[in-house]
């Protein structure tokens, strides 16, 4: 049985102080949940202050991002072992790194390695854009990002892998897939790639989200699925009662 898994992606939002103020609101409703594994991933500015406010929580941090590369002359990038030392978590190849900062299949696949050698648990983000979609490409598009995202990894650490399936034309527009849709993903396609890499067996123990537009009101049509083990979530992770609400969804 796969543990249910949400995570919040705060993506540019809040301060430090502001950061900490939405984790206090956040922490009674979340800790009321211990069957369902939680993560707050916000900036990286908070996360020093915020991995000491969630020491005696069941709530997990993440990053947002990281760097392949150990250390070195990276301005701006933040190397893997700087990520562990706040973090569990590290969110990868989200579709606004791939849309804005370059990010592609093959820096998705060096970041991956990283997080895993540096003790991480890598969130990894795999998604088909509205054209793709609308050209019915969807399966062909989740296909290749797994079987070059994920190529290399050694099976035996592959189920600590989480990935989530995030239409990018349903992040942040208010369009999300329906449930049935977005399962059928995960039973037609992502899974399946997953298990030419890593065979079945592993690859049923491999956690999948969706993520796009999730809130209070579609979570359990989401959850309700097969293949769903949880959510990715951008804007109502913002909010606390209505995370705590998707939270709560998840255990059901």
């Amino acid at each position: 049985m796969r543990k249910p898994f949400v995570a919040g992606n705060w993506k540019m939002n809040k301060t430090v102080e502001q950061a900490a103020v939405l984790v206090e609101e956040l922490l009674a409703g979340m800790n009321a949940v211990p069957e369902v594994e939680k993560v707050l991933c916000p900036p990286f500015t908070s996360l020093m202050f915020l991995s000491a406010q969630l020491q005696d929580s069941d709530t997990g941090l993440g990053a947002q991002d990281l760097h392949w590369e150990a250390s070195g002359a990276f301005t701006g990038a933040i190397a893997p072992a700087m990520v562990r030392e706040f973090c569990k978590y590290v969110i990868i190849g989200h579709s606004e790194r791939r849309a804005y900062f370059g990010e592609t299949d093959e820096t998705v696949n060096k970041k991956l390695k990283a997080a895993l050698a540096n003790g991480l648990i890598p969130i990894v983000c795999i998604g088909e854009t509205l054209a793709e979609y609308e050209a019915g490409k969807t399966g062909e598009v989740v296909r290749r990002q797994v079987l070059n995202g994920f190529k290399e990894i050694d099976t035996s650490i592959a189920s600590q892998i989480v990935v989530a399936y995030e239409p990018v034309w349903a992040i942040g527009t208010g369009k999300a897939a329906t449930g049935e849709g977005a399962n059928a993903v995960l039973y037609d396609h992502i899974r399946p790639a997953l298990a030419t890499l890593f065979g079945s067996a592993v690859t049923q123990n491999i956690r999948i989200l969706y993520g796009g537009s999730v809130t209070s009101a579609n979570a359990v049509e989401f959850f309700g699925q097969s293949e769903i083990d949880g959510a990715l979530v951008g804007g109502a992770s913002l909010k606390p009662a209505e995370f705590i609400k998707i939270v709560e969804a998840a255990k059901k």
